[in-house]
């Protein structure tokens, strides 16, 4: 085990530069919560009021804002209140894919301008460094981070073997706007070439793919429990959904409230096994 797993997260947080990152953890070790909720709904009555019942427990709330068919401006708003309310970071799950200057304009233009309200979303690495580039220039002077995608929790994923590799090459050479990954395990000494060293690496992990009560679905996700994810994987953020609101989309908000505290738990539990002592 890395000495930055011993670490907690508030240490950790005296580590890091980019604003985003530094109020993650600092949002994490306050609320004593390593929970992201992703609230994946239609409506946008639904996604705020998961929001509000879950956001108490919560360190992060990622969200797909593309996908709200009844999407308008004051979801944005009403999201950025609940933030503060509730004291919890936004990540918008955009997964940006393009070159440099189509992702910089779908980062600050079009109809969501997620720059302007997300502190942290994610890219694939596919189109290389120029989509952080594209994305830095617009995010970066805002205090926005980045997560790049080095691995996925879908049975079959592509993102693997020296796909994964290069993603952290890539993190390495923009540790100023990259936070960390989107991945199943820490990617410590990942991609490092002969000769190669990074002993004070310190990237986030976040990691979808958690769950109680289920080991899969029948769309290929496969899912693990907290204590797995944390202390035996090393990662830093459990991202559960249906887990937590289910299939009714939050009909009953006190099953979702006792759902979300207990994830909050299990997540919290297995980060003071892997600290010991230092919490």
């Amino acid at each position: 085990m890395t000495a930055v797993l011993k670490q907690t997260y508030s240490r950790r947080a005296q580590n890091h530069k980019n604003p985003a990152a530094k109020a993650l953890l600092e949002t994490i070790e306050r609320k004593r919560s390593n929970l992201c909720v992703s609230v994946d709904v239609t409506k946008q009555a639904d996604f705020l009021r998961i929001i509000d019942v879950v956001g108490p427990y919560v360190c992060l709330v990622k969200t797909h804002v593309d996908v709200i068919e009844d999407f308008d401006c004051s979801v944005i708003e009403r999201l950025k209140e609940l933030s503060v309310k509730h004291d919890f970071q936004i990540f918008e799950d955009r997964k940006f894919a393009d070159i440099g200057n189509t992702v910089a304009l779908q980062y600050s233009s079009g109809v969501y301008k997620i720059a302007s309200w997300s502190h942290i979303t994610n890219a694939h690495p596919v189109p290389g460094p120029s989509i952080i580039s594209g994305l830095s220039s617009v995010g970066l002077p805002l205090g926005r981070g980045l997560l790049l995608l080095a691995e996925m929790s879908t049975k079959g994923s592509l993102a693997v073997g020296s796909y994964t590799e290069e993603a952290v090459r890539m993190a390495r050479g923009n540790r100023d706007f990259v936070i960390g990954f989107i991945a199943q395990r820490r990617m410590d000494g990942v991609g490092l070439l002969e000769g190669e060293s990074s002993p004070d690496e310190d990237f986030l992990v976040l990691t979808p793919g958690v769950g109680l009560d289920a080991k899969g679905d029948s769309m290929g996700q496969q899912y693990r429990t907290p204590r797995e994810v944390i202390v035996e994987s090393g990662c830093d953020v459990i991202i559960v959904g249906r887990g937590i609101y289910g299939k009714d989309n939050a009909a009953d908000p006190e099953a979702v409230r006792a759902q979300a505290k207990r994830y909050r738990e299990e997540g919290w539990k297995a980060y003071q096994e892997r600290v010991g002592g230092a919490v």
